[in-house]
Formats: structure tokens, sequence, C-alpha cells
């Protein structure tokens, strides 16, 4: 089963998204910051992909990424936020991110980005 973590500082939107995952197959855990994610990350090794809000308290999705991009992980990062300025659409993909989502977005649209991401041939597996 494909282990997602979504970090996100608001508790709806946690649930929300929590809640779609399980009921589509994925084993979703969630957290409400980047120093929260870290730390779950940092004694799981089973998570491939991270759903992470730009806009977050004590340590953003942007921040998130750079720190893991600076430990040479290899999660796929999928980010979301209600507002991205250029320089942070820009610094996004610089560091790597999948995928970059405006809130509101569609729940088909995550569940889809998050499916071509958990596709064996995406990590390389020959079928």
């Amino acid at each position: 089963m494909n282990k997602i973590l979504v970090v996100d500082d608001d508790q709806e939107s946690r649930d929300l998204l929590c809640e779609v995952l399980e009921a589509n197959g994925y084993a979703p855990h969630a957290v409400a910051n980047g120093l929260a994610a870290r730390e779950v990350l940092s004694h799981d090794v089973e998570y491939r992909i991270v759903i992470a809000d730009l806009q977050m308290p004590e340590e953003s999705g942007l921040e998130l990424l750079r720190k893991l991009r600076q430990e040479n992980s290899k999660y796929e990062i999928i980010l979301m936020s209600s507002f991205m300025s250029g320089a942070e659409k820009k610094a996004a993909k610089a560091l790597g991110a999948h995928a970059l989502l405006d809130k509101p977005f569609q729940l088909t649209e995550l569940l889809q980005t998050v499916a071509e991401l958990a596709a064996p041939s995406s990590i390389g597996m020959s079928s």
C-alpha cells in the first residue's frame, strides 16, 4: 500500500485529504507542519509521496521541500496553496516539486497526480 504524508496546518483540510486518499486505496498520515513532517519521515522510510501546504507556521511547504532536498531525499512532493507567488513557484520547480496545486483544486486532480506518482513505473520497476 502506498503511504502518503499529508502536511497542512488546517485540520479540516488534513481530514478531507486523508479521507479521500484512504477511500482510494492509499495509506495517508497527516501532520500539521514541516517540522512534524520531517520527524515522521526520519523514522519511517516507507513514504514516497508528500502532499504539503505551502503556507504553514513553523515550517512552510517550501522550507520542507528545501530541507528534504538538502538531505538528498527522493520523496515526490506535491505542494498546494491558495496563493503562490511567481518566485515561490519558480523555487518549488527548481527544488523538484512534482506538482503545484492551486487551492481550491478538484480532488480528482490531486488523485490523478498521486496515481501517476504511485504507479510502479514511476519508481523504475518493469511490468
